[in-house]
């Protein structure tokens, strides 16, 4: 097969590293894999990739580190929007649907989210032989947030491994947020993600989903720190009377390096 060279974007997003291509090649799914993987490619938690839409002013895909397409990626959006890199707000089309961006600073860009879906309260389950609550959101993708005390002591592989793929949550799994509460506009964030199926520096939709939990169920603010390994993402919404309405993201995100690769 004769190979050729692809330009890539390597870019950060609070600690969530992409590989982002300006359109791409048939195999998508496999340049993730290929481009993902840390080793013998670039390395890094999933792949971006940017296409024409007719409805935005552009269509963003993403790829897990192990090639399965995912419906958004809270902080592959505000990477992506830094890449374009217009002035003012940006729309983007996604699977789960239209997303709207802005730079609000140096590397800094603000997204508005979706409104999330699913919202289930204190569900008892099963993992690793231990009987636990846990609450289910869909903030653009599916998302368990468990409340623990000595987050930095949590088995986030082992136990985040047992509640992705638990009975409950098939067939689309769900990415699984362990979340600390510091103080009333503060917490403390770890993540389990599919795909990645290992913990991650950073989730923006675990962010907001986390955030939105907090404040139903630990009385938190409705503007809220989320601390996560990789840095801090801002989180606010409105909470009218239990429906939550006009929810952002908002944090670093920055261009790495740029580069090129053989690939088919």
């Amino acid at each position: 097969m004769k190979m050729g060279k692809l330009k890539f974007t390597k870019m950060d997003g609070a600690g969530n590293d992409f590989v982002l291509v300006d359109g791409g090649t048939k195999d998508l799914m496999g340049l993730a894999r290929f481009l993902c993987q840390g080793k013998a490619g670039v390395g890094a938690d999933g792949l971006l990739v940017l296409e024409k839409s007719k409805k935005a002013d552009f269509r963003m895909r993403i790829f897990n580190a192990d090639g399965s397409e995912a419906e958004m990626c809270g902080n592959g959006l505000r990477c992506a929007a830094l890449y374009f890199g217009k002035k003012g707000k940006v729309k983007i089309e996604t699977i789960a649907g239209m997303y709207e961006a802005e730079i609000t600073g140096k590397d800094k860009v603000r997204i508005k989210m979706e409104g999330p879906k699913g919202l289930k309260l204190d569900i008892p389950i099963a993992a690793n032989d231990r009987k636990i609550k846990v609450n289910y959101i869909d903030s653009g993708v599916p998302h368990v947030v468990i409340f623990v005390q000595g987050l930095d002591k949590v088995d986030v592989g082992s136990i985040g491994q047992a509640v992705r793929y638990h009975e409950r949550f098939k067939p689309r799994g769900a990415n699984v947020d362990f979340v600390e509460v510091i103080d009333d506009k503060n917490i403390r964030m770890r993540t389990y993600e599919r795909g990645v199926e290992g913990e991650t520096l950073a989730c923006g939709t675990g962010a907001v989903a986390s955030a939105i939990i907090s404040n139903k169920q630990q009385a938190t603010s409705n503007k809220v720190n989320v601390h996560v390994k990789g840095g801090v993402l801002k989180v606010y919404f409105e909470n009218k009377k239990g429906r939550i309405e006009d929810v952002f993201l908002e944090g670093e995100a920055k261009e790495v390096y740029r580069g090129e690769v053989e690939y088919v």
